[in-house]
């Protein structure tokens, strides 16, 4: 008999009624508008049988609670009215919870996330597994919103302000012993017992909760909870910067529901809710994890993938043993690493040594489990065990003659199939196959630097790459917890691409005379985690000089370093890895950096403040976006969703703004044209809109599909 009800009732022998939650067709459940009143009819029939002890609600999904709210209702909605009706109406649905006679407990096993905590929340008792799949959170304020729910009401009366603030002003997720130590959760068992235990707990007669530890009971008056709310305003800002309209929101919701009542509190979080849901960020948010969720599932290319069983790593350095670290720890996949000597497979391996350790000090991993992942991982000199290997990822140094050598290696070592893929940043993939035999297996495989915590990947194949090679590595970026975005081979791929002018313009502020910390904050307050400057130094001045050359040929000037410059290189200014760049960075880890004033003596220049932070911002910014426009122009990204992604993941770009294509269609691309026409002007050709962004502005064109009607009248690059 097909499912059609998400919520099922089992009574079991002990009066105990059990509520199954399996949406159909779903991988996961997820709340929906009109799942209210199959929740209210579930509720009423247990509640019918005079015998009812308690209620037990688990999820019928094998790894999975409740994965949060469909999110596809909040786009539906129009107006705040709207949005605020939603948020009434699941606060009304948690409500009819709340208010059963009989204790309720929810039994998690794996995400417990937004509506689904909320649902949890609303519970007499929570009972989760202790297993890694379990994450329990309220992540709404990464969509530009608050849990609307009564998420802001609930946690701090269950776990106390300090902790519902850090968790909805953060939207983190908790592991089950985070969850449980926090008061969060009641007990955390094993799997196998999580339905027994649920019940065990619902058999208990409803208890008071347990007094909140003396630190809470004080920050509960008025003098401590100012406090409280000032500090956490202050982290929170300093996080935000202004940008995310959700953060003051919460904690004016959070506040007021704390000094003036549940009632008043509920109506307050609805009301922002629907506020919130209308900003422009919360649409740029949404689109972004709606772009997300669709490149999930997009495979790259119409070919069938290969099964991927092993992999080599050539190359034992920084990257080399990222790659390594990020191919057995989350594609749980046994990798060799290759280096010239003994010493390059040991700080490979030391990578990967030290993430495992820092999840085992954190407890999310047991000194076991370090030892069975790091049993993955092996070296060599030569190409022993390499014969079997189905793809070969080469991190060697970026020197064309060097890759091509490695490509004949693993022809002559491995097997008809196997892949081999580079990890250049600047050089043509063509050239790297262009003395192969087998050129169809050979493609780009572009990781960020440390590719154990950068999120994207870019996978580059050549006109003569085979659609089961694309699909093949596209599978195995994914199986190691990176986002792949496919790009055309052409110099400087995309996310180099745009980020060279970017940078080169950050140069040209600072050869006009800009403080390098001026340069640097006015564009995180613009939105990126670390300015132009800055970026420079962590990537290392050496490395992101290194491609320069290779672009200013294939585009032009736009892309010349100025080369007043070369005195910070040859000053062996390697930026933080080396300790000194534009900024000088203490012995000690963690030590704060400070801008480097030795830096205008080698440039001959006088730092002065000119440009305002918006002028600086703009500047830069406006390099990156007509590059951007450029290079979907060019095909060199398959879509303006591709870009947007690859912007946000690869280099930081503002998420509240959506990626340079979206962020474009909100300040109006007549806008953005005019910007740069006037920059042109002021400061040459290097300016100069593309043809794409005035064909477009002609015919009033935008490149992604409209949420809806925003206010862009404050915008910064207006």
């Amino acid at each position: 008999m097909e499912q059609t009800s998400a919520f099922t009732l089992t009574m079991r022998l002990d009066n105990v009624g059990v509520i199954t939650i399996d949406v159909p067709g779903e991988k996961m459940n997820t709340l929906k508008a009109e799942f209210a009143a199959e929740i209210r009819s579930v509720l009423q029939r247990a509640c019918a049988n005079p015998q009812l002890a308690g209620l037990v609600i688990i999820s019928g999904k094998p790894d999975s609670f409740i994965a949060g709210a469909d999110i596809a209702m909040i786009a539906a909605c129009r107006s705040a009215q709207q949005a605020e009706q939603l948020a009434l109406q699941g606060q009304k649905v948690m409500a009819d919870i709340a208010a059963l006679p009989v204790p309720v407990v929810a039994a998690i096993h794996g995400a417990c996330l937004g509506g689904g905590l909320e649902l949890a929340l609303a519970c007499d008792r929570r009972v989760c597994t202790l297993d890694e799949k379990t994450r329990l959170g309220l992540p709404e304020v990464q969509l530009g919103l608050l849990p609307g729910s009564g998420g802001t009401q609930r946690l701090p009366r269950l776990t106390g302000a300090p902790v519902a603030l850090d968790m909805i002003l953060s939207g983190k997720t908790l592991r089950a012993r985070q969850a449980l130590k926090c008061g969060l959760v009641d007990d955390a068992v094993p799997h196998a017992i999580l339905l027994e235990t649920a019940v065990k707990s619902a058999l208990k007669a409803r208890e008071a909760r347990k007094p909140l530890p003396l630190r809470e009971r004080l920050l509960t008056g008025p003098v401590g909870r100012a406090l409280l709310f000032n500090m956490a305003e202050r982290r929170a800002q300093a996080r935000a910067r202004g940008n995310y309209p959700a953060v003051d929101k919460i904690l004016k919701v959070v506040r007021q529901g704390l000094e003036q009542g549940g009632s008043r509190g509920y109506e307050a979080e609805a009301r922002a809710f629907g506020e919130l849901a209308m900003t422009p960020e919360s649409a740029a948010l949404r689109g972004l994890f709606f772009a997300t969720t669709a490149l999930k599932k997009d495979p790259g290319a119409e070919g069938e993938p290969r099964a991927v069983r092993s992999i080599g790593v050539l190359g034992g350095g920084l990257m080399g043993g990222g790659i390594a670290c990020v191919t057995a720890t989350r594609a749980g996949l046994p990798v060799r690493i290759k280096d010239i000597n003994a010493q390059g497979i040991n700080h490979a391996m030391k990578t990967s040594w030290q993430v495992l350790s820092k999840a085992v000090r954190r407890r999310h991993l047991t000194e076991a489990g370090r030892q069975q992942q790091m049993a993955l991982i092996t070296g060599s000199t030569d190409y022993q065990g390499f014969s079997q290997r189905d793809v070969i990822i080469e991190a060697v140094f970026e020197d064309l003659a060097l890759k091509q050598k490695m490509v004949g290696e693993i022809e002559a070592h491995c097997g008809p199939q196997t892949i081999f893929a580079s990890n250049t940043s600047s050089l043509p993939i063509a050239d790297i196959a262009a003395r192969a035999q087998r050129p169809e297996n050979v493609i780009g495989l572009h990781y960020f630097s440390p590719p154990e915590k950068m999120p994207l990947v870019e996978v580059i194949p050549h006109a003569g790459s085979s659609e089961v090679t694309v699909a093949t590595v596209v599978a195995l970026a994914k199986k190691q917890g990176k986002t792949a975005i496919v790009v055309a081979d052409k110099a400087g791929f995309y996310v180099n691409r745009i980020l060279a002018p970017y940078v080169i313009e950050a140069m040209h502020c600072l050869l006009a005379g800009e403080p390098i910390d001026a340069i640097d904050e006015a564009l995180v307050n613009f939105g990126f985690p670390v300015g132009p400057v800055q970026l420079l130094d962590e990537v290392g001045i050496d490395i992101g000089t290194h491609m320069m050359p290779v672009m200013e040929k294939a585009w032009g000037e736009r892309f010349a370093l100025p080369s007043a410059l070369d005195a910070v290189l040859n000053d062996n200014r390697k930026g933080r890895k080396n300790g000194r760049g534009f900024y000088l960075y203490g012995k000690r880890w963690g030590a704060k950096k400070k801008a480097d004033a030795e830096i205008y003596r080698l440039l001959k220049l006088t730092p002065k403040s000119c440009l305002s932070a918006q002028d600086i911002a703009t500047r830069c910014v406006m390099m990156m976006l007509n590059e951007a426009a450029r290079t979907l122009d060019e095909q060199v990204i398959r879509s303006a969703r591709d870009g947007d992604i690859a912007a946000v993941f690869g280099i930081g770009f503002p998420p509240f703004l959506g990626g340079p294509f979206r962020y474009m269609d909100r300040v109006g691309i007549a806008q953005v044209v005019r910007t740069l026409e006037q920059l042109e002007q002021r400061f040459g050709s290097r300016f100069a809109p593309c043809e794409r962004l005035k064909i477009m502005m002609e015919a009033q064109k935008t490149f992604c599909e409209p949420d809806v009607t925003l206010d862009n009248s404050d915008d910064p690059a207006r």
